[in-house]
């Protein structure tokens, strides 16, 4: 990736055409080990080292979970995803560059609140919500729940045709503030079976992302459900996007990276954040403005 290239990206970012979509991978950027888990495998493994799940699914994290919560219960689920999610790490440069830069929304996509910290140190002033999918299981016919800046629940989400309030959007949930997870088969399923028409998505998301791009930094795209979400995530934005993924894709990865016009940039994750985090310290949404 050429400086030029990147350079570029900072700019859309500051400009608000650039949307961000993280994934599990962006702990790889944070200085201290907290234990947090950064990938599916690592966390359905911490899960069934504490309840006994059959051993083909072990290392199956929905299957897994919905072991879990079909023959413990669904509080000790959530027990295990909040036990799992504890700590907060600390956000990495590109965390806190990403939350100070002239975006609007950010999407991502991991149950850690590291995102969330880092663009509530950047914002002070608040003015920006949290919003995040809701289990079925636990909130009946809600799809989102919504919370402000000090994590208060709002009793409505944020305006539907809205792009004026900074929106952190978290479509599988968060540790923080309110314990939402979509994690288990049954979680995904009522998800998916509505997504194609986007009711589980809140229209002021559908508001951001029409006629923007997206960054993906942080994510795989090697099963179907994080395939489907991005793709429905992503509908009825612009026509080109990026994805940072510095390992070579799967037959699956590739043809959707073609499929959706996501132009894969095979710098190392490392490499491609110390880039970034220069460029747009480089720029300021004021400077753009000028």
């Amino acid at each position: 990736m050429t400086t030029t290239s990147v350079a570029n990206l900072a700019g859309l970012l500051q400009s608000g055409a650039l949307i961000p979509y993280l994934g599990p991978d962006m702990l790889s950027l944070c200085a201290q080990p907290t234990g947090v888990p950064a990938d599916p495998l690592t966390l359905a493994t911490q899960m069934t080292a504490k309840v006994s799940v059959p051993h083909k699914i072990r290392k199956r994290l929905t299957q897994a979970a919905q072991f879990i919560e079909n023959f413990k219960h669904r509080k000790s689920l959530v027990q295990l995803m909040d036990a799992a999610f504890a700590a907060s790490p600390t956000p990495s440069p590109l965390h806190r560059a990403l939350a100070a830069s002239g975006t609007g929304l950010w999407v991502d996509t991991w149950y850690d609140n590291t995102l969330a910290t880092a663009v509530a140190e950047a914002r002070p002033e608040g003015g920006w919500v949290q919003v995040q999918g809701l289990a079925q299981s636990e909130h009946f016919g809600r799809w989102c729940g919504a919370y402000d800046s000090h994590g208060q629940s709002l009793a409505e989400l944020p305006a539907t045709t809205s792009t004026q309030t900074p929106m952190l959007y978290q479509p599988l949930g968060s540790s923080t503030p309110a314990s939402n997870y979509l994690v288990s088969d049954s979680d995904h399923v009522e998800v998916l079976t509505e997504i194609d028409i986007q009711t589980p998505i809140p229209t002021a998301v559908q508001a951001w992302r029409t006629g923007r791009s997206f960054l993906f930094v942080g994510c795989r795209f090697d099963d179907q459900i994080t395939r489907t979400f991005a793709r429905q995530i992503m509908k009825r934005s612009s026509a080109q996007h990026w994805a940072v993924m510095p390992n070579e894709p799967t037959r699956m990865e590739a043809r959707f990276l073609e499929e959706q016009g996501i132009t894969r940039i095979a710098t190392p994750l490392a490499d491609f954040a110390a880039e970034l985090v220069q460029a747009l310290e480089a720029t300021t949404p004021a400077a753009l403005a000028a």
